[in-house]
């Protein structure tokens, strides 16, 4: 069995680990990462990176069958599924092999295999076989491991007719008819993809609303954009058994205060996402674990001396961007440079259906809820010059304003493209800045940027637009 020693061990390759690993050696830390199946983890192979590549291919097979808005026919447009999930697997596979590349850029030593804690600093790696192949000993260990899909009890996937992400990613044919249970972001996109490309989909939410999380005014647009889209959304519902079939599902919907059975040729489970905390040798330690996420202090450290926690195992939210950011905040308190802690509430989060969705910070009920008087500013997108032009003229700009100190609580946009500008607000609330400086910021034109100006501008009675 080999040993080795470096100053910083990552367990997980995902963004948040491999990250940290580039950060850590850009300062100078001779830096390891272990990771047990994929370098990038679940976001670059099975999550972020090709479900974007399958939604894309959707946004194309929509536009195909909408040419005739634009001026142009094309006689029985077609697609090859077999080749849409082929390009989404390539695209996930370059880019793994472009975090294999920053790796060995980076001089980080990378182990295959599963990382486990021992005592005194000292991490174990075993191969698939269980085994152990090597001892690393670490001054600082960093718990990045990410997380998986929750499973309901009675709800099992069996990766055949009930599926989670991995396989509604690597489907052999488009099944006809879908249920997707749960309309968060992964379920909301999971449906707007099948959708799109000509599943009939049944999209069912336990709570009152789809996008639950998103402003109330957000939910509602995609509610009415998706029935629209031909979808059959069920909220305030929930599903009791699936009973497998050999090609087929059949699924017991308790609704409005019916039950009924139907029947589908496949489902996807889409109900959140669990920690991976097992099999790291934490009971060793003095690591607390809660309802699955690793409990930290603001700049990731566990109750263990040494050991630390970031990303989707440390805790809501659930995204990339935030793994990265504390593995930033993490490493460079370890070497002492004083960041700031990470402000949840100015994550910008997006899903990627059609409509697209983009947030950050406080809904507008949440903000009143917290004691704020508010002002709100709302611009459609039908007011813009250029979703006009693009042909996207289905939308809306919300931005939510603290009206004794002009602060920007939240902003919430669903639309074409919104993902894509969320981030300036994101940088807005950074900054501080107020609804002063964001009424004299130039925006340019025709952009679809403008409506974020119109829409802070409609908080104070001064929209020019609409």
């Amino acid at each position: 069995m080999a040993t080795h020693s470096f100053d910083i061990l990552i367990l997980g390759a995902g963004p948040g680990g491999y990250v940290g690993a580039i950060r850590a050696s850009q300062l100078g830390f001779k830096t390891a990462i272990i990771e047990r199946e994929h370098l990038g983890g679940i976001c670059l192979n099975w999550g972020c990176i090709p479900t974007k590549a399958l939604l894309r291919a959707s946004e194309i097979n929509h536009m195909l069958h909408s040419l005739s808005d634009y001026g142009f026919a094309a006689d029985n447009p077609r697609f090859d599924f077999a080749k849409v999930i082929e390009r989404s697997r390539k695209v996930a596979g370059q880019l793994s092999g472009g975090i294999k590349h920053l790796m060995k850029k980076n001089k980080v030593t990378v182990f295959d295999g599963q990382g486990q804690l021992l005592s005194g600093g000292k991490v174990s790696v075993s191969g698939k076989d269980g085994k152990v192949t090597e001892e690393i000993t670490a001054k600082h260990i960093i718990i990045a491991t990410g997380a998986r899909a929750r499973v309901l009890p009675g709800l099992e996937p069996d990766g055949h007719v009930v599926w989670t992400y991995k396989e509604a990613m690597t489907p052999k044919e488009l099944p006809k008819t879908l249920l997707v249970v749960g309309s968060g972001a992964i379920g909301s996109e999971f449906a707007s993809f099948y959708q799109n490309m000509g599943s009939q989909v049944t999209l069912v939410e336990v709570q009152d609303r789809v996008l639950p999380i998103e402003d109330e005014e957000v939910s509602a647009f995609v509610h009415k954009a998706f029935e629209k889209q031909g979808m059959k959304i069920i909220v305030k519902g929930a599903v009791k058994a699936l009973k497998k079939g050999k090609n087929n599902v059949v699924a017991t919907i308790e609704a409005g205060g019916k039950t009924v059975e139907q029947t589908f040729d496949r489902a996807i489970m889409a109900v959140g996402i669990s920690g991976n905390v097992e099999n790291l040798g934490l009971e060793k330690t003095k690591v607390k674990v809660d309802r699955g996420q690793i409990l930290t202090d603001k700049f990731c450290k566990t109750d263990e001396p040494g050991v630390y926690a970031i990303g989707d195992v440390a805790g809501a939210p659930w995204l990339a961007h935030k793994a990265s950011h504390e593995a930033i905040i993490c490493i460079e308190a370890i070497a002492g440079k004083h960041p700031h802690p990470l402000n949840k509430n100015q994550i910008p989060g997006c899903t990627y259906c059609r409509p697209q969705v983009a947030s950050i910070g406080l809904t507008e009920t949440k903000a009143k809820a917290a004691g704020h008087a508010v002002k709100v500013g709302k611009f459609p997108f039908m007011g813009n010059g250029k979703a006009i032009a693009l042909g996207e003229p289905e939308g809306f700009v919300k931005t939510v304003f603290d009206a004794k100190t002009g602060e920007l609580l939240g902003a919430h946009m669903v639309g074409a493209e919104v993902t894509e500008m969320i981030q300036g607000y994101a940088v807005a609330m950074t900054g501080e800045l107020t609804e002063a400086e964001l009424m004299h910021t130039v925006f340019p034109h025709p952009t679809l940027s403008e409506m974020m100006h119109e829409s802070v501008l409609d908080a104070y009675g001064q929209v020019i637009h609409f």
